[in-house]
């Protein structure tokens, strides 16, 4: 068994965030989380073909086929009982999930690993937290590759950007943090993912049938093989890692091929925009300010994106934007904590918006961060060669 590297641990933290209501969920369990709950944009009409999946063919892509459940998952009631539920809520064919609930593996490495973190992974920001999260992303790996990503594909970004209202270099910071723009979108088989933390982890075995659920609907939809798909440990897929819930709402089919792959950089662009968009990205405002004040009354206040202040309040405790702002709408206390001292922003309404993909202050901030250095790298490298020119 391989040891556990920094990615894995940052991985695992945007996961316990993502189980304490945060990184791409569906709405009822986001803030995402993880995801906005009243979209001010309509759904881009690519997904209307999927509104209802339920109407498009029942494929059994795959050729799985079982009288009975064996394996490492043979002589599970609750997963019976969910085949039960799967053909008479949606029609698929008893001995096809059978079948392929037979090759389904259990992860025992990833449940032994959530058995010794979902603790540790709690409480407070530490002394120097923002520093260290930083240094995982902020680096010349991922602004260089956002850098060239957005040369190759300069064209979608900018329809998407056109067409959703979002900057391409927010676009782009999801990215970043989730895959390094596809370079680890994960190696674990969804199937094996989704099916080990829905019957196996009791904390929250509920929400992952649930997306286990969506995974085989989203399967049939777009003609895939359940087995086939691989992602995060958590169940997470393609460049923007989205949840089987989330794709189903919010992905689209942004390069016209009839199909929504996450896994294609065109389709993952649309759809991180579109995702942006029906979170309520407001298009030319304020991400986040530095603030100014006495800070008197900063233990009064609750940081983080679940705490929402009118400017007055933050006034009263000492605290002002930096740059004076006609801000008439609630804003979030942050915190970071770098290793010499203790930094408080203001988040507007768009780092919100961020915040609806992964509930965390740090992630949010990082995308932020890694969207204003791979912009300016953009930008270098094209004055750069207009000067060569």
């Amino acid at each position: 068994m391989q040891k556990p590297s920094s990615r894995h641990f940052v991985k695992l933290s945007l996961f316990i965030a993502l189980l304490s209501g945060c990184a791409t969920q569906p709405p009822a369990e986001r803030n995402p989380s993880n995801w906005a709950k009243n979209p001010t944009q309509q759904t881009a009409p690519s997904q209307s073909r999927t509104a209802n999946p339920d109407l498009r063919p029942f494929a059994s892509v795959g050729g799985y086929h079982a009288s009975i459940v064996s394996g490492d998952y043979a002589g599970y009631p609750a997963l019976n009982q969910f085949i039960e539920q799967m053909v008479q809520k949606h029609g698929f064919s008893r001995e096809y999930l059978q079948g392929l609930f037979s090759v389904a593996k259990r992860k025992q490495w990833t449940l032994d690993y959530l058995a010794k973190s979902d603790q540790g992974l709690k409480g407070k920001p530490s002394k120097g937290g923002w520093t260290r999260y930083r240094a995982q992303f902020l680096d010349d790996r991922h602004i260089d590759a956002g850098v060239s990503f957005w040369r190759k594909y300069q064209p979608s970004l900018q329809r998407a950007s056109r067409q959703y209202g979002v900057p391409a270099e927010y676009i782009l910071g999801i990215m970043a943090v989730e895959t390094t723009f596809g370079s680890f979108v994960g190696n674990h088989k969804i199937i094996d993912a989704l099916t080990t933390l829905g019957f196996d982890y009791q904390r929250r075995g509920e929400y992952f049938r649930s997306e286990l659920e969506n995974f085989l609907v989203m399967s049939r939809t777009e003609g895939l093989d359940p087995g086939k798909p691989v992602g995060s440990f958590a169940g997470a897929m393609g460049l923007g890692q989205f949840m089987p819930s989330s794709f189903l709402q919010w992905a689209v089919d942004f390069n016209g091929d009839g199909r929504r792959d996450l896994w294609n950089p065109e389709d993952a662009i649309g759809s991180v925009a579109n995702y942006f968009a029906q979170h309520g990205w407001q298009q030319g405002q304020p991400i986040v300010s530095a603030t100014r004040g006495s800070y008197s009354g900063i233990d009064s206040l609750e940081p983080g994106a679940d705490h929402a202040y009118p400017l007055s309040t933050l006034t009263q405790a000492g605290i002002e934007p930096a740059v004076p702002c006609n801000c008439d709408y609630p804003l979030r206390l942050l915190l970071l904590r770098h290793q010499s001292n203790d930094e408080y922003l203001l988040g507007h309404p768009n780092f919100y918006v961020i915040t609806r993909y992964n509930q965390s202050t740090h992630y949010a901030m990082a995308v932020h961060e890694l969207a204003l250095a791979i912009k300016s790298g953009y930008q270098r490298v094209a004055v750069n060669r207009s000067d060569a020119g």
